[in-house]
C-alpha cells in the first residue's frame, strides 16, 4: 500500500495532477529529480520576455549572469535562468507537506513544497510554494527558485592549492529559531551536515564544509532557509583579496537605452500545418 502511495505521489510531482490527497501527503522528503531543467518554459514554447532585463537577454546584449549580479538587476522572469543556467540546473524536491486553514465549513488543506535548485558551480536557488495540488505546488516552488538564484563565493582552507572547495570564511543564517554556521574545512574533509544542509551544499558547489546547527532543525522548512542565508552570505564579507577598486560600467538600461526605447511587439505564432 506505501509503494502505491509513493508511486502516485511521484508521478503527480512530475508534472501530473496526482490525486491531491493522502498520496502526496508528507512523501517529499528526498525525491530528488535530477535534471530537470525546462519545465516552466519547454522547448516547445517561445519566449517572449516581459522585462527590460528579458528583451536584452533574449537579444545576446548580456553574455553571462554575472553582469546581471554586478549592477543587482532584479530578475523576474524565470527564463533568463533557464537561459544562462538552463542545461546545468538540477533541482531537488526537500519536501511536500500539507498545510490546514480553518474555515467554518471546516479545514481547508493545501501543500507547501519546498525544492532547492542549483548548479553544482557557484549558483543556488530556494523556492516555496502552496498550492491546492502537489504537481502545482512543486512547479511554483521551481520558478520561484529560479527567481531567487544568487551566486556563490567559494575559497581555500591554508594554501591556494588548486580549485576553490570551501566556504572562504566562517559565516552563519538564522531563519526562526535555527542557525546555522558554516566553518572552512581541509580538502578531502568532505561535508560534514545534517541531511538537508549538505543538499544545499553540494548544490551550491561546496565540496568540504563544517557545519553547526542550534534550534529546532526538525523544522526542514527553516533549517533550509537558514542554511540558504548563510550560502548568500559567502559574497557579504569584504576579504582583503577584494579590497581593489572595481571599475564600473554603464548599466545595461544605460548602455541599451536606444534599444529599450524601441517598442517591444510579440510576434504572432505561425500556424503550422500537417
Amino acid at each position: 500500500m506505501a509503494d502505491n502511495q509513493g508511486t502516485d505521489s511521484a508521478g503527480a510531482s512530475r508534472g501530473g495532477f496526482g490525486r491531491g490527497g493522502s498520496g502526496g501527503r508528507s512523501r517529499g522528503r528526498g525525491r530528488g529529480r535530477g535534471n530537470r531543467s525546462g519545465r516552466t518554459g519547454g522547448d516547445s514554447k517561445e519566449w517572449f520576455p516581459c522585462t527590460k532585463l528579458g528583451r536584452l537577454v533574449k537579444d545576446g546584449m548580456i553574455k553571462r549572469i554575472e553582469e546581471i549580479y554586478l549592477f543587482s538587476l532584479p530578475i523576474k522572469e524565470a527564463e533568463i535562468i533557464d537561459f544562462f543556467l538552463g542545461s546545468k540546473l538540477k533541482d531537488e524536491v526537500l519536501k511536500v507537506m500539507p498545510v490546514q486553514k480553518q474555515t467554518r465549513a471546516g479545514q481547508r488543506t493545501r501543500f507547501k513544497a519546498f525544492v532547492a535548485i542549483g548548479d553544482s558551480d557557484g549558483h543556488i536557488g530556494l523556492g516555496v510554494k502552496c498550492s491546492k495540488e502537489v504537481a502545482t505546488a512543486i512547479r511554483g516552488a521551481i520558478i520561484l527558485a529560479k527567481l531567487s538564484v544568487i551566486p556563490v563565493r567559494r575559497g581555500y582552507w591554508g594554501n591556494k592549492i588548486g580549485a576553490p572547495h570551501t566556504v572562504p570564511c566562517k559565516v552563519t543564517g538564522k531563519c526562526g529559531s535555527v542557525l546555522v554556521r558554516l566553518v572552512p574545512a581541509p580538502r578531502g574533509t568532505g561535508l560534514v551536515s545534517a541531511p538537508v544542509p549538505k543538499k544545499l551544499l553540494s548544490m551550491a558547489g561546496f565540496e568540504d564544509c563544517y557545519t553547526c546547527a542550534t534550534g529546532q532543525t526538525a523544522t526542514l522548512g527553516n533549517f533550509a532557509k537558514a542554511t540558504f542565508a548563510a550560502i548568500a552570505k559567502t559574497y557579504s564579507y569584504l576579504t582583503p583579496d577584494m579590497w581593489s577598486p572595481t571599475v564600473f560600467t554603464n548599466s545595461p538600461y544605460q548602455e541599451y537605452t536606444d534599444f529599450l526605447a524601441k517598442p517591444f511587439v510579440k510576434q504572432p505564432k505561425k500556424e503550422v500545418k500537417y
